[in-house]
Formats: structure tokens, sequence, C-alpha cells
């Protein structure tokens, strides 16, 4: 097992003779497994030399996102560092007294899941029987209150990290991007709103579901609107899952993987097959084909339900958070050299797909 003192050593060694890279972050949304990503940017802000231009974000990757950027602006990344962990205690303080939380026989055997909750399972079929306008008449939700007081959506306005937040038109079925000056707590709730469990948020009169139907999270702003020719990845939804879900809580658990994952394999698709045209065409094009992705995830997450995503307790928070760092210190320790020169993922196993 290794010493805390050997992995200070690797971190430092990491950050050795390294130039400044200017680089974009793209950051799925996937309810308290946001709190994976979490610990990546945590380790990643222990990095000098990584310079963050923008970050494209939905639902949780999105209030990620802007909370990195409000810390980021009073005090760099210890800061943006802080900002972090105090959103995610919020978060769980938030959930402290509520009555989804893991079963007795769940916390014995230290699984994760809500399965087995009752009160878990009585949401859950509620949902699917009621809408948010016959059960949350008052469009409540906790997340408003801590965004309140984890950001100051006036330093974020003026932030040097582009935003990009990602929510569904409930009419159109289209995704708008919203940037730094447009970011209010309507528009992360706008993100993250599943039409199941919260009334649409309106914005300038139009109504607005989760930023995942329609980019989770939109490759297109990095690429248009930023400098950065690598973007890395933070994922948490997983893309392939071992065997045929078979109940009908599981069936629609992957039927929503499979939606979210959709548009942001077509972006990345996009990108694959420009670099194999010898001429991309307009400037646009070849920019496209010369942006270099690199993906931080765990398989850690593919292991864990669909219900752990309403688990807000802090232990299970902290346990993503070390998850995510452990995975970003693989990344760097791998594939850090591959920042500003290559992909380190093979995108054109994406056109074989297809």
């Amino acid at each position: 097992m290794e010493t805390k003192s050997v992995k200070q050593a690797q971190e430092r060694h990491v950050s050795e003779a390294r130039d400044p890279v200017l680089i974009d972050l793209a950051l799925q949304g996937g309810g308290s497994h946001g709190a994976f990503t979490w610990g990546v940017l945590d380790r990643l802000l222990d990095e000098p030399w990584l310079r963050i231009d923008g970050i494209s974000g939905t639902s949780a990757g999105a209030m990620n996102a802007v909370v990195l950027a409000s810390g980021f602006a009073i005090d760099g990344s210890a800061g943006a560092k802080s900002a972090l962990n105090a959103f995610w205690r919020r978060v769980a303080d938030s959930a402290r007294f509520s009555p989804i939380r893991r079963s007795p026989l769940d916390v014995f055997l230290g699984r994760w899941t809500l399965d087995t909750s009752p009160f878990y399972l009585a949401f859950d079929l509620a949902s699917r029987v009621f809408s948010p306008y016959d059960l949350n008449l008052a469009g409540a939700n906790p997340l408003r209150q801590v965004l309140a007081e984890s950001v100051d959506f006036a330093q974020v306005a003026d932030s040097p990290i582009r935003l990009f937040v990602t929510a569904t038109n409930v009419h159109t079925g289209r995704g708008r991007v919203f940037r730094n000056a447009e970011l209010t707590p309507e528009v992360l709730l706008a993100s993250a709103c599943l039409p199941t469990l919260f009334q649409a948020i309106e914005i300038e009169g139009e109504p607005y579901w989760d930023g995942g139907y329609s980019g989770n999270p939109t490759i297109t702003p990095l690429v248009r609107e930023c400098k950065s020719q690598d973007t890395l990845l933070v994922a948490v939804n997983p893309v392939e899952r071992a065997g045929t879900p078979r109940s009908a809580r599981e069936i629609l658990d992957r039927l929503n993987e499979v939606s979210f994952n959709a548009t942001l394999l077509k972006e990345l698709r996009m990108i694959a097959l420009l670099r194999q045209v010898a001429d991309a065409g307009n400037s646009e094009g070849r920019k496209w084909a010369e942006m270099r992705i690199h993906l931080i995830a765990s398989k850690v997450l593919a292991e864990l339900g669909a219900s752990s995503k309403f688990n807000a307790e802090w232990d299970f928070l902290c346990m993503l958070r070390d998850e995510g760092r452990r995975a970003a210190e693989a990344f760097l320790m791998a594939d850090s050299k591959n920042l500003g020169k290559q992909s380190s993922i093979d995108l054109d196993t994406l056109l074989q797909q297809v």
C-alpha cells in the first residue's frame, strides 16, 4: 500500500518541468455521481501548469463548473478547491433529513445503492404514475438554496474561464447553451431538471429540462469559442455496460444512459471523421479535426446502481471524490505527456460502431 509521502512524490513528479498547457473541460451530469467530478477537478487544480480555458457542463457537471469558476475568481485554484468542497458539503447537509436514504440492510452490507430503500421505492413508483405537477405544486428544489449560498454569479459573469451550460428547450427539443453572463441559479436548475421529478424551469418564457437530453456535455462551444485544442472529458455515465437489463427499472436506467450519451458520441464521431479527411474544409472544420480528446473515467461508477445517483450521504460523496482524485492521478501519470500533443483515446473506434 502506497504511503502518503510516496503519493505526494508522484504528484510532484507530474508537475515537474512542465510548460503551461491550455485545456478545456467537458463535465457530464449524473446526480450525486457528480462528486466523482469534484474529485477529478480537485486533483487537476493541484497542477499549476494546467490552465483552464473553458468548461462545458450539464446538470451536476454544470454545477461543478460554475462553483469552480466562482471560487477561482476569488482565490485562484485554492479558492476553487475550497468552493467545491463547501458546495458538496451543503448538498449533503441539505439531504441530511431526507427520507430517501439507504436501508439498514444496505448500510450493514456496505452498499451505496438505494434499491431496497422503502422511501426510494415509493418515490420511484410515484414518479412513474404522477407528474411533478401533481405532487410538487410549489416546484420546490433544495438545490436552489445550495446554489445561492455557493456561487457568486457576479464573479462568474466576469470569470476568465469560459462557461457553457446546456439545458433542453421543452418546446423545440433543442439544446440551448448558456454562457457566463447568462448564468443564474434557474439556469443551473434547468440544466439538472429531470422531467419526471421536477417541473420544467422557465427562462425568458421558455420551459427547459435536463441538458443531458441534448448534450451531456456539449462539445461544440469548446471548439468554436475556446483557444485550447485539448479537451478533458470527465465521464460519469458509462457508455458501455455488460449484461442485458431485465427489470423495468434496469431497462429505464439503461435507456437514460444511452440517450444521455448519444449527442456526445455524435460530436466525438464528427471529430474522428474529420481527422480522416485529408482536407477538413473550412477553418472551423480544421479546428474540429485538430481537437485532442482525453478521457478521465472510472469503472467504479459503472458498478454503482442508478439509484445511487440520489444518494447524497457525505460518506458516499467523499468516496466518489476520492475515486475522482485517484482517476485523475492515474490519467496524469499515464497520459499527461499527451496534453498539447495528441489525443489520449482512439476516436477512430467510434467510427467502427456506425
